[in-house]
């Protein structure tokens, strides 16, 4: 049997092979009478067997004339398919193509929905032998629902093009494949099916902003008596260190078990970066990572508080004064408190002497420590040393501003405001394991030679703990 020929509905070929095959029914000698046809069959342009002068009505139908006033049945379209016959594109409302290759994306989309079984004739036309139909070979549901690709140069016939797009058009959207009831129904929604996922995160936000607000202007917040406002902490001031902390200087944080939960306790860190971004990092280190979520309470220096629009941001964000007294009643009352007992002589040391722990002090720390009976916990910054590595420094420009020290940094002052953008490096905070400082002797905190070895200890401490983090870091920046 012969392969059957794919010609477009509606071109100039199928209405030339529509009106050969009244041409040649007219070269028989005998044929049938006017009337007889297969009814398994449409005729497309005149009857099979009809008279010499049918081929005339054939080419009237063809150009779209109307029927045949003289045959008493339905007219026939040059464009009905019968229900057995009609290929898997045309069911899925799809449209034929041809030599052009399959359809593209766009046109895809926009293909109509296919008419329904009822609003087609049970007939097509037949135009070449054997029966066979110029729209190619009837698809069944079982091929039709293959969704094998084609290779390369297989589109071999118009249904296997359609069949292999649907696929494509279900892989691409994140579609499920049609099943045989839906096929017909017209094109998917390409909707999401489900939220963004940032959705919930945003109103949670928007929904803590507006509490935030409403506490704020209804007074419904607390300050402590050193100026600590925890509302606005939380609220406004961790959620702008956040990127920094988390993107910036992605910093790792160990050993946090050995900060208690509750109850006094002394931080004790080592200090450097030119600028006390160190402190600021490891309060949010704790207010973040810590299973109780404690604020550290950060004995800053007097030069903080001195400055106009930082020594108020200063007191609401929880840092006192760096003195005995307010150091006990901290420790006492059952806060977190931080300190860094280098001071300007760590933050201020240039570069060529980094991880290198200047004087202690005078132990204040410690006596403060005896008398509250808390835990001091070592606590090792590996990082900040390099945020702005500090080359030189003008003493007399510091002098005249009342500063401690001037830096001057590869960046600072040749790139102007620009210079102050610290260098990504990787930080690292490590929490040593706590040392008890009750004692049974009151006047424990009184004897300069037991604050002066407990001092020089936590020292000793914090030094090897910056060796061993400095052997184990990659690099400045990873």
């Amino acid at each position: 049997m012969s392969e059957a020929r794919i010609i477009p509905l509606g071109s100039k070929d199928a209405r030339i092979r529509a009106s050969g095959g009244a041409t040649e029914r007219r070269s028989r000698s005998q044929g049938p009478t006017e009337g007889a046809h297969d009814d398994s069959a449409a005729v497309s342009g005149t009857d099979a067997g009809g008279p010499v002068g049918g081929g005339r009505a054939a080419d009237r139908r063809a150009e779209g004339s109307g029927p045949d006033p003289r045959r008493s049945d339905p007219p026939t379209s040059a464009t009905a398919v019968p229900t057995e016959t009609r290929t898997a594109a045309e069911r899925s409302g799809g449209q034929r193509w041809g030599d052009a290759g399959p359809p593209s994306g766009r046109d895809s989309a926009r293909r109509a929905p296919a008419r329904p079984d009822s609003a087609r004739p049970d007939s097509a036309g037949v135009t070449g032998p054997g029966g066979a139909g110029a729209r190619g070979p009837a698809v069944s549901r079982e091929s039709r629902a293959s969704w094998e690709s084609p290779g390369p140069g297989e589109f071999l016939t118009p249904e296997a093009g359609d069949t292999w797009a649907s696929k494509e058009r279900a892989g691409v959207f994140g579609l499920n494949a049609p099943a045989d009831d839906d096929v017909g129904a017209g094109p998917a929604s390409v909707l999401p099916s489900e939220p963004l996922a940032n959705a919930g995160s945003l109103e949670r936000a928007l929904a803590g902003f507006l509490a935030f607000l409403r506490r704020r202007i209804t007074g419904d917040y607390v300050v402590d008596e050193h100026g600590f406002d925890p509302d606005l902490t939380e609220n406004v001031i961790a959620p702008l260190l956040r990127p920094v902390y988390q993107n910036y200087f992605r910093v790792e944080t160990r050993g946090l078990e050995n900060v208690p939960d509750t109850g006094g306790a002394l931080i004790v860190a080592n200090h450097s970066g030119t600028l006390p971004l160190d402190a600021i990092m490891t309060s949010l280190a704790i207010m973040d990572h810590h299973p109780a979520h404690r604020h550290l309470r950060i004995l800053a220096a007097d030069l903080v508080f001195s400055v106009p629009f930082l020594a108020p941001l200063a007191r609401k964000t929880g840092n006192t004064l760096a003195c005995q007294a307010d150091a006990e009643r901290l420790l006492a009352g059952g806060h977190l408190v931080g300190v860094w007992p280098e001071g300007f002589k760590g933050i201020g040391k240039p570069f060529s002497e980094r991880y290198k722990l200047q004087r202690f002090g005078r132990g204040g720390f410690v006596s403060a420590a005896l008398r509250t009976g808390v835990p001091i916990i070592p606590c090792t910054i590996v990082g900040a040393e390099e945020i702005y590595p500090m080359i030189g420094n003008f003493r007399t420009f510091a002098r005249l501003l009342g500063l401690p020290y001037l830096p001057v940094t590869p960046t600072f002052p040749w790139l102007g405001l620009l210079g102050l953008v610290p260098l990504p490096s990787k930080w690292f905070i490590e929490f040593g394991e706590p040392v008890e400082t009750e004692s049974p002797n009151p006047a424990a905190a009184e004897d300069p030679m037991l604050v002066f070895e407990l001092t020089d200890r936590i020292r000793e401490t914090i030094q090897h703990s910056l060796y061993g983090l400095l052997m184990q870091r990659r690099s400045v920046f990873f």
